[in-house]
């Protein structure tokens, strides 16, 4: 219904489960790591839990373009089912043949074990992956253990994924469980998306949907903080709510999410007297009578520790809505700077500032080259270095390692520019107009929507992405570099195809370095791999990052 007032070719928050919207945070990452790993173990069980919403489903799904090529998988979305139902679907995912009308659990249980062994005498992977595990049956469960009996000196013949709800968690704490919790070799607890991660999520929509260029400030930082709070975090409560604003934006012929638009969207979607997340906002306004409640017993430094503690966990987790405005910074030198961390962002006057562009060019021993609007790319490719012009989130710019030129916008919707030295966990320093300061990263982010532009050093014979199937000369030093960086053997003979071997062993270091599985060869993966090969360039150093 709104495609065309925003430009979109087609609704972004669809809670359909279309990869091209995949979107992998840190935790999904970190998720898909530990399924890996159990799958190339030798235990039976792997365990995937996570609250309605969170993504475990999408995780399991990009694991399964992670199986070995000589792998058989099964999958059961359906897990209310009895013994025999169960042990037919396994049969009937597995392509395993049995009389028609069976009922005897024997006759299933003989034949798969016999296509167990079949596969493993072919040298191939049984993997059978269960959705919903929080609803198998006791007496389920214990089948699929006794399943997993069949082994070699070695492995497991059939090693089992189960994805459930955290209720599933309480079950194998049962006694009756304890020989199926004794057998699980890796398990990860699928948390909430944080506040950088779910801006990431909103904004990969967005862009996928074909929002055009310029369109991400849909959701200004106030109300994506807001957002995040209602929702909690959780992916799916994401879509609902960013696609009941939208629909509220155009209904209303306005140009952005505001607070009343994204507050009716919340209370269609939970209802006016629903607990939980959409009832956070009402314990937040409790605690703020109780803290005039107390300020008016004249309790000062109780209420100081309130008020402070509030403030805090405002500025570190969830921001207060309303944009702190700009304190005066007075110029910082070293003793000041590692002393201080400013609450505000300086904001320099008149037009934006191109001299951050010039003091990344100073940063890679570039002094002296003045930067004209547009041109930054460039002159970064007259001397030899690549650009990467993108929009992410801080833990993304942590990942990449390298300082970048951060578009800011101030109260008025001007553009400025400050470049970004150094980042740790809790505040950054960036330069703004010559000004050096180290600011709280909750600061930082009321003034940044995650445009950046970061400089790269390309590996020789470099000349654009690269793709599986690609046939290049560079393809020869990619296997040779990363080979060195991982310890491995090279798996090409020299040759200069990008072929099926390659492309996963990229997949696995994309993986291990918190990168999209794609197996494409671009700046972030090369930029990672440099950073692996321990290359001499310019880095984001903050101790205790």
């Amino acid at each position: 219904m709104y495609l065309d007032y925003f430009g979109l070719k087609e609704a972004p928050f669809s809670i359909a489960p279309d990869p091209r919207y995949l979107f992998m945070s840190e935790r999904h990452r970190e998720a898909l790591a530990h399924l890996v790993f159990g799958i190339r173990g030798e235990g039976a069980f792997v365990l995937l839990t996570g609250e309605v919403g969170t993504g475990k489903t999408t995780v399991c799904r990009c694991l399964l373009e992670q199986l070995p090529e000589k792998c058989e998988s099964a999958f059961i979305l359906n897990p209310r089912v009895t013994t025999s139902e169960l042990l037919a679907t396994l049969c009937d995912e597995l392509q395993i043949s049995y009389p028609d009308g069976n009922q005897s659990n024997k006759v299933f249980i003989d034949r798969i074990n016999a296509r167990l062994l079949e596969n493993h005498a072919a040298g191939r992977q049984t993997v059978l992956i269960i959705d919903e595990a929080q609803n198998l049956d006791f007496d389920v469960l214990e089948q699929l253990r006794l399943l997993t009996n069949l082994e070699t000196n070695q492995r497991k013949l059939l090693q089992i994924i189960l994805l459930g709800q955290p209720e599933f968690l309480e079950m194998l704490e049962q006694p009756r469980l304890r020989q199926l919790a004794q057998r699980i070799s890796a398990r990860y607890h699928l948390t909430p998306l944080t506040y950088d991660e779910m801006v990431g999520y909103v904004h990969h929509r967005l862009r996928v949907a074909g929002l055009p260029r310029g369109g991400l400030d849909l959701f200004p930082p106030p109300i994506l903080r807001r957002l995040h709070r209602l929702s909690g975090g959780i992916p799916r409560l994401v879509n609902l709510l960013c696609d009941r604003a939208l629909l509220g934006v155009y209904a209303r012929e306005r140009a952005r999410v505001d607070r009343p638009i994204l507050s009716q969207a919340a209370r269609e979607i939970f209802g006016e007297g629903r607990h939980g997340v959409w009832m956070r906002p009402v314990w937040a306004v409790v605690i703020v009578l109780l803290l005039l409640g107390v300020a008016a017993t004249g309790f000062y430094p109780f209420r100081s520790w309130l008020v402070q503690e509030h403030s805090d966990s405002a500025v570190s987790v969830n921001p207060s809505d309303a944009v702190a405005e700009p304190e005066a910074t007075a110029p910082v030198d070293e003793v000041r700077l590692e002393q201080e961390i400013s609450s505000s962002l300086p904001i320099p006057d008149g037009r934006s500032d191109l001299g951050a562009y010039e003091r990344l060019f100073a940063i890679w021993g570039l002094p002296g080259i003045s930067v004209e609007e547009g041109r930054a790319c460039d002159l970064a490719a007259a001397h030899g270095l690549g650009c990467l012009i993108d929009r992410g989130t801080l833990h993304a710019l942590a990942r990449l390692d390298r300082p970048a030129v951060l578009t800011f916008y101030d109260d008025e919707g001007r553009v400025f520019y400050g470049t970004l030295v150094e980042l740790s966990e809790e505040w950054a320093v960036v330069d703004v107009a010559g000004e050096t300061v180290r600011v709280q990263l909750s600061a930082l982010e009321q003034r940044w929507l995650g445009e950046f532009t970061l400089f790269w050093r390309p590996p020789p014979g470099y000349r654009g992405n690269l793709r599986p199937g690609d046939e290049d000369p560079f393809v020869s030093w990619l296997d040779a570099g990363l080979s060195t960086a991982e310890g491995l053997e090279p798996v090409l003979d020299g040759g200069t195809r990008y072929n099926d071997r390659l492309e996963r062993s990229i997949k696995r270091f994309q993986l291990s370095r918190g990168l999209d599985p794609d197996g494409i060869v671009g700046s972030k993966t090369l930029i990672q791999l440099n950073s692996a090969l321990g290359g001499a360039e310019p880095r984001l150093k903050a101790e205790g990052r």
